[in-house]
């Protein structure tokens, strides 16, 4: 059973699972109304929305050692997003590794967090911004991405917690397989939504750029590009740029 806690306002979710980790069992969600220093992959901002938006973190304690899955958790929760988006009528895209997309436009910011105590995993912190209810004028003003809510695309308003009871209900009810199966248990699911494979990529990992044609999805969840050496290139981590 999955407890959730909510705050009136915090500076991230995310940091406040870090923060309290120890508080917290196995499967609780943490959401705020309000977020004052959101944050995205590449330590990048969250934009706060307003208070109908979808600010949430989600500690998972799977094992007191790390599996080399968990970091495909991001991807795993991304399929989750998808599925939930569509069952509003709207078709969703995902962008390697995690953003969701909706006709080239982001919807979500997923942004997974580990915590250990030497060799010992303390938990998960997996982090979900989605924004949910907005006018196009908060939309334009993010910086630096072409952004949508869910709101403006069904062209009606969104229920804040039948959205997250939707988002929680899908995500437990397939994680513990997840868990035993890793990546592959999603692959199909996940390529069928991409809007990457086929073009030619350029990949910020870290502080230097990779660029290649993207010929596959590995069954570990990594990029694999091909460059103009015909090289083979996979890529773990990155962000396209």
């Amino acid at each position: 059973m999955v407890k959730v806690i909510q705050l009136e306002e915090v500076d991230s979710t995310n940091s406040y699972g870090k923060k309290h980790i120890d508080e917290f069992g196995d499967k609780t969600a943490i959401i705020t109304k309000k977020q004052t220093s959101g944050r995205g992959r590449l330590n990048r901002s969250w934009v706060d929305l307003g208070e109908e938006n979808l600010f949430l973190s989600i500690i998972l304690k799977p094992s007191e050692t790390f599996n080399e899955i968990y970091p495909n958790l991001t991807q795993y929760l991304s399929v989750t997003l998808c599925k939930v988006i569509e069952s509003y009528g709207i078709q969703t895209q995902i962008k390697w590794p995690n953003d969701v997309l909706i006709d080239g436009k982001k919807i979500a910011g997923i942004l997974s967090e580990t915590v250990m105590q030497g060799q010992k995993l303390k938990g998960i912190v997996l982090g979900v911004g989605v924004n949910l209810n907005s006018n196009q004028e908060k939309i334009d003003a993010i910086p630096n991405k072409i952004a949508t809510s869910l709101n403006i695309e069904t062209q009606k308003a969104i229920d804040l917690k039948e959205f997250l009871n939707k988002l929680l209900t899908e995500f437990f009810e397939h994680y513990d397989e997840f868990l035993q199966s890793g990546f592959l248990q999603i692959k199909d699911d996940y390529i069928k939504r991409n809007c990457f494979l086929g073009k030619e990529l350029k990949v910020q990992v870290f502080n230097h750029m990779e660029s290649g044609l993207a010929k596959a999805v590995n069954d570990l969840g990594e990029l694999v590009l091909e460059d103009n050496n015909k090289r083979e290139i996979v890529l773990t981590i990155g962000d396209i740029i």
